[in-house]
């Protein structure tokens, strides 16, 4: 068995659900701490962290790998084909929670380390790697408190390296340079409860708010830009009514989300929604909340290090893509210049039965070594 594979099942045994660590950590410090690896565990809030650094030859830049060991529940586990927690090779995959989201990609950047310093590979600069507990969860006690600790006492980041999941069809033919932010609203249109056989003597906040809605999907909130699509506003909740059939609500609640790009800001689309809404006179409030801020990292050297890297250890052209939900980038972003997320295939993540393609592990940890050894040159 492979070094990846064998670190990769070690921690899929470890049933870490977000925010529990379950050990995890525990075994990287084991491996990363004989290298030379000076490791700081970071608590919060129940969430474990790890910020892991190594300093190579000479001075240069600060390549970070970042990922997390909580993984999603496991759903129905009578569902499943095996134990999601017994790592389980069947036809080429291995199966297990978190095998490709994301504890491949973490086995597969330490052994890459492991190799890299085995064979006295010299290098400028610093590895690290940012490990955190609370990815999956509501991401308010991990990266995000790392990130903070950095930044107050000025440790810089040059590159960093998130193992999400973002191949598609083949590894490595799609990478993240980038996420849309998230900005959700909970819309509450007040309106007058009454019988619905007198509707002269109520005021249905449906019907007044339907039409302001209706407006709202069809606005074109911007154009999107080189590297991302149009910003999309969707409702993903509507409640009135008390349950009863011959009662007009007096309260409409809606729940709405945009994912919107970086020609968009929070502002200004806040100040479109309520300028959509005044105009149709309702009587409404919105409690506003924005869990994560768009990033981009443009064409650089870091995407050309990883889009050789993928090149020479697949034959297969990577692109680069802003799609898909938020991830701890959007923290990363704020004190690293160059953020680019590189992982196994997606298709089966946060699914029953989540598997990673064995063929993949060996040429993702190569991938990863031969961008370590590219950004971090010695002179």
């Amino acid at each position: 068995m492979s070094a990846v594979r064998a670190l990769t099942e070690a921690l899929i045994r470890l049933p870490s659900v977000t925010p529990d660590d379950h050990g995890c950590q525990k075994l990287l410090i084991a491996r990363l701490a004989p290298l030379g690896f000076q490791c700081e565990t970071i608590e919060s809030g129940g969430v474990t962290n790890l910020w892991a650094v190594r300093a190579g030859d000479a001075p240069g830049p600060t390549l970070a790998f970042a990922g997390h060991t909580d993984v999603v529940p496991t759903g129905p586990l009578d569902q499943w084909h095996s134990d999601p927690f017994v790592p389980t090779e069947r036809d080429g995959k291995l199966y297990g929670r978190g095998a490709a989201d994301m504890k491949s990609s973490i086995a597969a950047f330490v052994v890459a380390v492991e190799e890299l310093i085995a064979a006295r590979t010299p290098y400028a600069g610093r590895i690290a790697l940012l490990i955190t507990s609370d990815e999956e969860g509501v991401a308010t006690d991990g990266t995000i408190k790392v990130v903070e600790r950095l930044a107050a006492r000025a440790e810089p980041l040059d590159y960093c390296i998130v193992g999400e999941p973002t191949s598609v069809t083949q590894l490595g033919d799609m990478v993240k340079n980038g996420r849309r932010g998230s900005l959700s609203g909970r819309l509450v249109v007040n309106g007058v409860q009454g019988h619905i056989a007198y509707p002269h003597l109520a005021r249905n906040p449906i019907h007044q708010c339907a039409p302001a809605l209706a407006e709202l999907a069809q606005v074109q909130w911007d154009t999107g830009n080189e590297y991302f699509p149009p910003t999309a506003w969707q409702i993903s909740n509507f409640h009135a009514g008390t349950g009863a059939t011959n009662v007009i609500p007096g309260q409409a609640v809606i729940d709405f989300n945009f994912r919107f790009s970086t020609s968009s800001t929070v502002e200004g689309l806040k100040q479109r929604v309520h300028a959509i809404l005044d105009a149709h006179g309702l009587d409404y409030r919105i409690d506003w909340s924005l869990s994560g801020m768009p990033f981009l990292t443009p064409r650089g050297t870091l995407s050309q290090a990883l889009a050789a890297a993928i090149l020479a250890e697949t034959g297969v052209q990577t692109e680069l893509s802003t799609t898909g939900g938020t991830s701890d980038g959007r923290f990363i972003a704020k004190i690293c210049p160059q953020v680019i997320e590189l992982g196994p295939a997606n298709a089966s993540i946060h699914k029953i039965d989540e598997h990673i393609e064995l063929a993949h592990l060996e040429p993702l940890k190569n991938i990863y070594g031969r961008a370590i050894r590219s950004l971090l040159a010695a002179q």
